[in-house]
Protein backbone atom coordinates (compact mmCIF):
# COMPACT_ATOMS: atom_id res chain seq x y z
CA UNK A 1 0.00 0.00 0.00
CA UNK A 2 1.29 3.75 -0.97
CA UNK A 3 1.76 5.83 2.04
CA UNK A 4 -1.06 8.45 1.91
CA UNK A 5 0.32 12.21 0.87
CA UNK A 6 1.47 13.90 4.28
CA UNK A 7 2.39 17.87 4.84
CA UNK A 8 6.64 17.62 6.16
CA UNK A 9 8.55 20.14 7.56
CA UNK A 10 12.23 19.55 7.42
CA UNK A 11 14.44 21.69 9.14
CA UNK A 12 17.93 22.40 8.08
CA UNK A 13 19.35 22.22 4.87
CA UNK A 14 22.72 20.49 5.06
CA UNK A 15 23.30 17.27 3.07
CA UNK A 16 21.36 15.23 5.76
CA UNK A 17 18.07 17.67 5.64
CA UNK A 18 18.75 18.14 1.32
CA UNK A 19 18.92 14.49 1.43
CA UNK A 20 15.79 13.58 3.79
CA UNK A 21 13.70 16.62 1.42
CA UNK A 22 14.27 15.66 -1.19
CA UNK A 23 13.53 11.53 -0.78
CA UNK A 24 10.07 12.32 0.40
CA UNK A 25 9.31 14.79 -1.94
CA UNK A 26 9.89 12.37 -4.39
CA UNK A 27 7.73 9.64 -2.36
CA UNK A 28 4.79 12.54 -3.10
CA UNK A 29 4.78 14.11 0.26
CA UNK A 30 4.67 18.26 0.23
CA UNK A 31 7.54 18.86 2.07
CA UNK A 32 8.91 22.40 3.02
CA UNK A 33 12.54 22.78 3.87
CA UNK A 34 13.81 25.58 6.60
CA UNK A 35 17.05 26.77 6.65
CA UNK A 36 18.04 29.41 9.03
CA UNK A 37 21.41 30.19 6.91
CA UNK A 38 21.01 32.40 3.39
CA UNK A 39 22.06 29.12 1.80
CA UNK A 40 21.87 25.35 1.80
CA UNK A 41 25.15 23.14 2.53
CA UNK A 42 25.51 23.07 6.44
CA UNK A 43 29.11 21.91 6.69
CA UNK A 44 28.85 21.42 2.66
CA UNK A 45 30.35 25.26 2.46
CA UNK A 46 32.07 27.33 0.20
CA UNK A 47 33.80 31.06 0.66
CA UNK A 48 34.29 32.56 -2.27
CA UNK A 49 37.31 35.67 -2.17
CA UNK A 50 39.26 37.79 -5.06
CA UNK A 51 42.16 34.77 -4.96
CA UNK A 52 39.58 31.83 -5.06
CA UNK A 53 37.20 29.87 -2.96
CA UNK A 54 37.86 27.94 -0.02
CA UNK A 55 36.08 25.15 1.05
CA UNK A 56 36.17 25.53 4.57
CA UNK A 57 33.95 22.78 6.34
CA UNK A 58 34.54 19.24 4.22
CA UNK A 59 37.29 18.92 2.40
CA UNK A 60 35.88 16.23 0.25
CA UNK A 61 33.50 12.97 0.12
CA UNK A 62 33.82 9.63 -0.09
CA UNK A 63 31.31 6.84 -1.81
CA UNK A 64 30.97 4.23 -0.01
CA UNK A 65 27.34 3.52 -0.05
CA UNK A 66 25.46 2.87 -3.42
CA UNK A 67 22.37 4.48 -2.43
CA UNK A 68 25.10 7.99 -2.51
CA UNK A 69 26.51 6.84 -5.89
CA UNK A 70 22.88 6.96 -6.95
CA UNK A 71 21.94 10.01 -5.80
CA UNK A 72 24.98 11.78 -7.29
CA UNK A 73 24.88 9.92 -10.89
CA UNK A 74 20.57 10.90 -10.53
CA UNK A 75 21.48 14.96 -9.89
CA UNK A 76 24.37 15.03 -12.10
CA UNK A 77 26.32 16.79 -9.15
CA UNK A 78 29.61 18.41 -10.61
CA UNK A 79 32.60 16.37 -8.58
CA UNK A 80 35.93 15.30 -9.94
CA UNK A 81 38.00 13.01 -8.02
CA UNK A 82 40.97 14.90 -6.01
CA UNK A 83 44.52 13.50 -6.23
CA UNK A 84 44.99 14.78 -2.82
CA UNK A 85 47.72 12.57 -2.01
CA UNK A 86 47.40 12.65 1.83
CA UNK A 87 50.39 11.85 4.06
CA UNK A 88 50.81 12.15 7.68
CA UNK A 89 52.70 14.80 9.11
CA UNK A 90 54.54 13.39 12.52
CA UNK A 91 55.55 16.92 14.27
CA UNK A 92 55.92 20.37 14.43
CA UNK A 93 59.06 20.14 11.85
CA UNK A 94 56.86 19.01 8.80
CA UNK A 95 58.51 15.17 9.11
CA UNK A 96 56.11 13.27 7.02
CA UNK A 97 55.61 9.19 8.29
CA UNK A 98 57.62 7.83 4.94
CA UNK A 99 56.02 4.28 5.85
CA UNK A 100 52.29 5.91 5.41
CA UNK A 101 51.10 5.79 1.95
CA UNK A 102 48.56 7.97 0.84
CA UNK A 103 44.69 6.45 0.98
CA UNK A 104 44.02 4.64 -2.31
CA UNK A 105 40.25 5.68 -1.73
CA UNK A 106 38.82 7.65 -3.97
CA UNK A 107 38.60 11.63 -2.77
CA UNK A 108 35.58 13.10 -4.81
CA UNK A 109 35.11 17.03 -4.43
CA UNK A 110 32.02 19.49 -5.97
CA UNK A 111 33.08 21.38 -8.94
CA UNK A 112 33.49 24.23 -8.87
CA UNK A 113 33.36 24.04 -5.22
CA UNK A 114 32.19 21.45 -2.57
CA UNK A 115 28.71 23.58 -1.60
CA UNK A 116 28.00 22.49 -5.70
CA UNK A 117 26.55 19.09 -4.65
CA UNK A 118 24.28 21.32 -2.07
CA UNK A 119 23.16 23.52 -4.77
CA UNK A 120 22.09 20.57 -7.10
CA UNK A 121 20.12 19.09 -4.81
CA UNK A 122 18.41 22.68 -3.38
CA UNK A 123 17.60 24.07 -6.92
CA UNK A 124 14.48 21.80 -7.61
CA UNK A 125 12.81 22.19 -4.04
CA UNK A 126 13.50 26.08 -4.43
CA UNK A 127 12.06 26.23 -7.96
CA UNK A 128 8.50 24.57 -6.72
CA UNK A 129 9.02 27.29 -3.59
CA UNK A 130 9.05 24.47 -1.12
CA UNK A 131 12.32 26.47 0.93
CA UNK A 132 12.41 28.78 3.75
CA UNK A 133 15.93 30.61 3.77
CA UNK A 134 17.37 32.61 6.25
CA UNK A 135 13.93 31.22 9.01
CA UNK A 136 15.24 29.60 11.98
CA UNK A 137 12.96 27.60 13.88
CA UNK A 138 12.66 28.19 17.58
CA UNK A 139 9.69 25.68 18.71
CA UNK A 140 7.80 23.50 17.82
CA UNK A 141 3.78 22.83 19.06
CA UNK A 142 0.50 21.26 18.42
CA UNK A 143 -1.12 23.37 15.59
CA UNK A 144 -4.01 26.21 16.87
CA UNK A 145 -6.29 24.63 14.65
CA UNK A 146 -5.94 21.18 14.63
CA UNK A 147 -4.35 19.54 17.53
CA UNK A 148 -3.08 16.20 15.64
CA UNK A 149 -0.76 18.46 13.66
CA UNK A 150 2.35 20.77 14.31
CA UNK A 151 3.38 24.29 13.67
CA UNK A 152 6.85 25.80 13.90
CA UNK A 153 7.75 29.42 15.28
CA UNK A 154 10.52 30.94 13.68
CA UNK A 155 12.24 34.11 13.57
CA UNK A 156 13.78 35.48 9.92
CA UNK A 157 15.71 38.74 9.36
CA UNK A 158 15.39 41.83 11.53
CA UNK A 159 13.99 39.09 14.32
CA UNK A 160 10.48 38.79 12.14
CA UNK A 161 8.42 36.21 13.59
CA UNK A 162 6.32 33.98 11.81
CA UNK A 163 4.54 30.76 12.20
CA UNK A 164 4.31 27.99 9.99
CA UNK A 165 1.55 25.47 10.40
CA UNK A 166 -0.27 21.94 8.88
CA UNK A 167 2.44 19.87 9.23
CA UNK A 168 1.84 15.77 9.91
CA UNK A 169 5.42 15.73 10.51
CA UNK A 170 8.56 17.46 11.67
CA UNK A 171 12.13 16.28 11.19
CA UNK A 172 15.06 17.95 12.41
CA UNK A 173 18.34 17.62 10.82
CA UNK A 174 20.27 19.93 12.97
CA UNK A 175 23.46 19.78 14.75
CA UNK A 176 22.44 17.65 18.09
CA UNK A 177 22.83 20.26 20.34
CA UNK A 178 20.62 22.46 18.65
CA UNK A 179 18.33 20.06 17.85
CA UNK A 180 17.87 19.24 21.34
CA UNK A 181 17.64 22.71 22.03
CA UNK A 182 14.59 23.22 20.46
CA UNK A 183 13.12 19.82 21.34
CA UNK A 184 13.66 20.87 25.21
CA UNK A 185 12.10 24.17 24.40
CA UNK A 186 9.35 22.83 22.98
CA UNK A 187 9.20 20.63 25.88
CA UNK A 188 8.75 17.42 23.34
CA UNK A 189 10.53 13.75 22.88
CA UNK A 190 12.33 14.20 26.32
CA UNK A 191 13.69 10.56 25.81
CA UNK A 192 14.76 11.53 22.31
CA UNK A 193 16.43 14.40 24.42
CA UNK A 194 17.98 12.64 26.58
CA UNK A 195 19.44 9.93 24.04
CA UNK A 196 21.16 13.29 21.99
CA UNK A 197 22.85 14.39 24.69
CA UNK A 198 25.01 11.39 25.19
CA UNK A 199 26.36 12.80 21.53
CA UNK A 200 29.43 14.49 21.93
CA UNK A 201 30.70 16.24 19.04
CA UNK A 202 33.95 18.87 19.40
CA UNK A 203 33.97 22.05 17.30
CA UNK A 204 36.81 23.22 14.74
CA UNK A 205 38.93 26.62 13.97
CA UNK A 206 39.39 26.73 10.31
CA UNK A 207 42.17 29.02 8.40
CA UNK A 208 41.93 29.67 4.79
CA UNK A 209 44.98 31.67 3.98
CA UNK A 210 46.37 32.79 0.29
CA UNK A 211 49.55 33.11 -1.62
CA UNK A 212 49.02 34.97 -5.09
CA UNK A 213 52.89 35.40 -5.37
CA UNK A 214 53.30 31.48 -6.01
CA UNK A 215 51.65 31.83 -10.00
CA UNK A 216 54.60 33.41 -10.91
CA UNK A 217 56.22 32.12 -13.80
CA UNK A 218 59.10 30.89 -11.98
CA UNK A 219 57.16 29.33 -9.23
CA UNK A 220 54.06 26.66 -9.39
CA UNK A 221 53.54 26.18 -5.81
CA UNK A 222 55.09 27.26 -2.44
CA UNK A 223 56.00 24.35 0.63
CA UNK A 224 55.99 20.42 0.54
CA UNK A 225 55.20 18.92 -2.29
CA UNK A 226 51.59 17.05 -1.13
CA UNK A 227 48.43 18.36 -0.99
CA UNK A 228 47.10 17.63 1.96
CA UNK A 229 48.10 16.10 5.35
CA UNK A 230 46.73 14.58 8.53
CA UNK A 231 48.55 16.03 11.05
CA UNK A 232 50.17 15.32 14.60
CA UNK A 233 50.90 19.24 15.43
CA UNK A 234 48.92 20.02 18.70
CA UNK A 235 46.74 22.12 17.17
CA UNK A 236 46.52 20.76 13.87
CA UNK A 237 44.65 18.53 12.52
CA UNK A 238 44.90 18.94 8.93
CA UNK A 239 45.89 21.10 6.10
CA UNK A 240 44.82 21.16 2.68
CA UNK A 241 46.21 22.88 -1.05
CA UNK A 242 43.02 24.18 -2.10
CA UNK A 243 44.61 25.09 -5.36
CA UNK A 244 45.21 21.36 -6.08
CA UNK A 245 41.69 20.27 -6.25
CA UNK A 246 40.43 20.04 -9.99
CA UNK A 247 38.25 23.42 -11.47
CA UNK A 248 39.72 25.70 -8.86
CA UNK A 249 41.77 29.08 -9.40
CA UNK A 250 45.26 28.47 -9.61
CA UNK A 251 46.05 30.59 -6.89
CA UNK A 252 47.92 29.13 -4.03
CA UNK A 253 45.32 29.02 -1.17
CA UNK A 254 45.68 26.67 1.92
CA UNK A 255 43.00 25.59 4.16
CA UNK A 256 43.97 24.59 7.81
CA UNK A 257 41.54 22.77 10.04
CA UNK A 258 42.92 22.77 14.22
CA UNK A 259 42.50 19.36 16.02
CA UNK A 260 39.43 18.98 17.93
CA UNK A 261 41.34 19.65 21.51
CA UNK A 262 42.79 22.76 20.27
CA UNK A 263 39.93 24.09 19.17
CA UNK A 264 37.80 23.12 22.38
CA UNK A 265 40.23 25.03 24.41
CA UNK A 266 40.46 27.78 22.26
CA UNK A 267 37.00 28.20 21.73
CA UNK A 268 36.32 31.61 22.76
CA UNK A 269 39.48 32.96 21.89
CA UNK A 270 38.67 36.02 19.51
CA UNK A 271 39.53 35.51 15.81
CA UNK A 272 42.39 37.46 15.83
CA UNK A 273 44.05 35.49 18.70
CA UNK A 274 43.05 31.86 16.44
CA UNK A 275 44.24 33.42 13.42
CA UNK A 276 47.96 33.90 14.62
CA UNK A 277 48.20 30.53 16.37
CA UNK A 278 47.02 29.07 13.27
CA UNK A 279 49.48 30.60 11.03
CA UNK A 280 52.60 29.91 13.07
CA UNK A 281 51.62 26.56 13.52
CA UNK A 282 51.19 26.39 9.79
CA UNK A 283 54.62 27.77 8.58
CA UNK A 284 56.03 25.01 10.96
CA UNK A 285 53.96 22.28 9.45
CA UNK A 286 54.87 23.32 5.67
CA UNK A 287 57.70 25.49 5.87
CA UNK A 288 55.92 28.30 4.01
CA UNK A 289 56.60 31.16 6.18
CA UNK A 290 55.93 33.77 3.48
CA UNK A 291 53.33 36.59 4.57
CA UNK A 292 49.72 35.70 2.82
CA UNK A 293 48.09 38.03 0.73
CA UNK A 294 44.86 36.80 2.59
CA UNK A 295 43.83 35.22 5.95
CA UNK A 296 40.66 34.36 7.43
CA UNK A 297 39.05 31.99 10.08
CA UNK A 298 35.83 30.40 10.86
CA UNK A 299 34.81 28.80 13.92
CA UNK A 300 33.09 25.40 13.52
CA UNK A 301 31.21 24.48 16.84
CA UNK A 302 30.13 21.36 15.68
CA UNK A 303 32.57 19.61 13.85
CA UNK A 304 33.86 16.33 14.17
CA UNK A 305 32.09 13.70 15.91
CA UNK A 306 33.17 11.91 18.89
CA UNK A 307 31.05 9.72 20.58
CA UNK A 308 27.70 8.98 17.38
CA UNK A 309 24.68 8.51 18.75
CA UNK A 310 25.06 4.98 17.64
CA UNK A 311 21.88 4.68 15.32
CA UNK A 312 21.22 6.37 11.85
CA UNK A 313 18.29 8.86 12.88
CA UNK A 314 15.67 8.98 15.42
CA UNK A 315 12.35 8.36 14.66
CA UNK A 316 8.76 8.52 16.44
CA UNK A 317 5.98 7.56 14.33
CA UNK A 318 3.27 8.31 16.78
CA UNK A 319 4.34 11.66 17.03
CA UNK A 320 5.40 12.58 13.89
CA UNK A 321 8.74 13.88 14.78
CA UNK A 322 12.47 12.61 13.97
CA UNK A 323 15.81 13.59 13.76
CA UNK A 324 18.68 13.02 11.31
CA UNK A 325 22.57 14.07 10.97
CA UNK A 326 26.30 12.83 10.06
CA UNK A 327 26.30 13.14 14.31
CA UNK A 328 24.21 10.11 14.31
CA UNK A 329 26.71 8.03 12.99
CA UNK A 330 29.60 9.89 12.59
CA UNK A 331 31.32 12.71 10.45
CA UNK A 332 31.37 12.33 7.04
CA UNK A 333 29.19 13.91 4.22
CA UNK A 334 28.16 10.14 3.24
CA UNK A 335 27.15 9.81 6.79
CA UNK A 336 25.00 12.97 6.71
CA UNK A 337 23.48 11.87 3.53
CA UNK A 338 22.60 7.81 5.05
CA UNK A 339 21.09 9.27 8.04
CA UNK A 340 18.54 11.91 6.19
CA UNK A 341 17.70 8.94 3.92
CA UNK A 342 17.04 6.43 6.48
CA UNK A 343 14.75 9.65 8.15
CA UNK A 344 12.78 9.77 5.27
CA UNK A 345 12.68 6.00 4.46
CA UNK A 346 11.08 5.38 7.80
CA UNK A 347 8.95 8.51 8.29
CA UNK A 348 7.30 7.58 4.79
CA UNK A 349 6.33 3.97 5.98
CA UNK A 350 4.68 6.09 8.98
Amino acid sequence: MTPRPRTIAVVGAGIAGLACARTLTQAGHAVTLFEKQPAAGGRIASRDTPFGSFDLGAQYFTVRDARFEQALAATQVGRQRWNANAVRVLDEYGRVAEAELPSREAHWVGVPAMDAIAAQWLQPLQAAGRVQLHTRVTRIEPDALDRRRWQLHSTGPEDSVHVFSGFDAVLLALPHAVAASVLRQSGLAARMVERIERVRVAPCWTLMLAFPQAVQPTLSHLGPQWNAAHSAHHRVAWVARESSKPGRSPIERWTVQASPAWSQEHLEDDAPRAQAKLLKAFAEITGIRAEPAHAQVHRWLWARTLEPLGASHLWDGNSGLGLCGDWCVGHRVEDAFVSGLELALAANAG
